[in-house]
C-alpha cells in the first residue's frame, strides 16, 4: 500500500495535489469539470479587498507549450466573495483555501481575515502576481515580510506565502517571509513574459506584460525549490509551476517539496489530476517507495 498522504507545515492533506489558484476559479463553480476528492487541497482565484475589473482583452494567449496571461486578478472583492461562494464551500469534497491579494498590507491583512471569519481553512498570500501595476511584493524581502506580518497578526489559521520565479534571490525573501509568520511557501508563481503577433504587430495582451506559465517553467521552478530547501530545509515548500504527470510530482519532492500545486494544465486537461495520480502511484511502485514524503528533499548531489 503507497502512502500519498503528506503534510504542508501545520496542514494534513490526503494527496500530495493541491489545484493552484487562478485555474479552478472560485473552487465552487468548478466541482462539476473535476474531482476534488483527488486533490488534498484547493487554492480559489485570488480577492482583494474592494472590486478588480483586472485588464481589458486580450488577456490570454498561447506561447508554445505553455501560455501568457495578463487577467489582472478580476475579481468582486472579498464581501461578495464570501457571500456568494462561501455557502457553497461545504460542498467540495477537498479543503478549500484562500487567496488574498491587495495594494497595501493592511488590505492583504483585511482579504485575510475576511477569509478565517469566514472559516477557511488556510489562506495563501499571493505576494506574486505579475500583472499588476507597482511593484511586486515578492521582490523585496522587507515588503514581503511586511505583508506575512500582517497577514499573520489577523488570522490564526496556516498562511503560506505565494513567491515569484523573477525574484533575484528567492531565498532571502523566503526567509523573511518565513520569520514573518509563514507556515510555508509556494515556490513558484508565473515568470513574467510577453508575445507579439507578427501579423498585426499588437502584443498578445492588452498589458504587453504577462504571467509566463506551464510545462516550460518547470525548471524555473525547480530551481526555486532546490535553492530555499538548501538554505531553509525546515521550511515547508508547495511547489508549483509546469506539473502535467505523476514525474513531475517525484521530481519536485526529490527538490524539497512537501506537495506540489498542479495550474496551467486545468485549462488542456481539467480532470488531469486522475491521470497524475495514477502515474503517481505507479511510478512510487517501480521507484520501490511506499511513503511519498519520504522522498522531500532526497535528490542526490
Amino acid at each position: 500500500m503507497i502512502d500519498l498522504s503528506v503534510g504542508l507545515g501545520p496542514v494534513p492533506l490526503k494527496t500530495p495535489l493541491v489545484a493552484a489558484a487562478g485555474t479552478v476559479g472560485s473552487v465552487v463553480d468548478f466541482t462539476g469539470v473535476t474531482d476534488f476528492s483527488l486533490y488534498g487541497a484547493a487554492v480559489a482565484k485570488s480577492v482583494s479587498g474592494e472590486p478588480w475589473t483586472g485588464r481589458p482583452a486580450p488577456r490570454v494567449g498561447p506561447a508554445g507549450v505553455g501560455m501568457l496571461n495578463g487577467i489582472g486578478i478580476q475579481n468582486p472583492g472579498i464581501d461578495a466573495w464570501i457571500e456568494k461562494v462561501v455557502p457553497d464551500v461545504s460542498a467540495v469534497p477537498t479543503q478549500v483555501w484562500g487567496s488574498a491579494v491587495g495594494n497595501t498590507s493592511d488590505e492583504f491583512a483585511a482579504v485575510a481575515a475576511g477569509y478565517a471569519g469566514a472559516g477557511l481553512p488556510a489562506i495563501e498570500v499571493n505576494l506574486s502576481c505579475p500583472n499588476l501595476d507597482g511593484h511586486m511584493f515578492a521582490l523585496d524581502p522587507r515588503l514581503a515580510a511586511e505583508v506575512v506580518s500582517s497577514v499573520r497578526e489577523s488570522v490564526d489559521v496556516p498562511i503560506g506565502a505565494k513567491l515569484s520565479p523573477n525574484s533575484e534571490d528567492i531565498v532571502s525573501v523566503a526567509a523573511a517571509c518565513a520569520e514573518a509568520g509563514a507556515d510555508w511557501v509556494v515556490l513558484t508563481n508565473t515568470a513574467w513574459g510577453a508575445g507579439i503577433d507578427v501579423h498585426t504587430r499588437r502584443p498578445t495582451l492588452s498589458g504587453v506584460i504577462g504571467g509566463y506559465s506551464g510545462i516550460p517553467i518547470k525548471p524555473l521552478a525547480l530551481r526555486c525549490v532546490i535553492e530555499v530547501h538548501r538554505a531553509l530545509p525546515d521550511l515547508p515548500i508547495l511547489g508549483c509551476g509546469g506539473i502535467a504527470s505523476g514525474e513531475d510530482v517525484v521530481e519536485y519532492f526529490l527538490a524539497g517539496a512537501s506537495a506540489t500545486a498542479m495550474g496551467t494544465i486545468h485549462f488542456a486537461e481539467p480532470r488531469a489530476a486522475k491521470r497524475i495520480m495514477k502515474e503517481l502511484t505507479s511510478l512510487l511502485r517501480k521507484l520501490g517507495v511506499t511513503r511519498l514524503a519520504d522522498l522531500t528533499g532526497a535528490m542526490k548531489s
